[in-house]
């Protein structure tokens, strides 16, 4: 999920460079979506995770 996130933030940049504001607004749309699944995610394993060694 991270690495969709990075795919995602470069594809952005390389579209923001080339002048491209539809895409760069869409793909970093796209990544930040995917970065903060990717840390709800992870959290929730966090806690889970500790819940079964207890």
């Amino acid at each position: 999920m991270l690495n969709l996130a990075v795919v995602f933030f470069i594809i952005a940049i390389v579209a923001a460079v080339l002048g491209f504001g539809g895409i760069a607004g869409t793909a970093a749309g796209l990544a930040q979506f995917a970065f903060f699944v990717f840390v709800v995610l992870f959290v929730l394993s966090l806690i889970f995770g500790r819940r079964r060694l207890s």
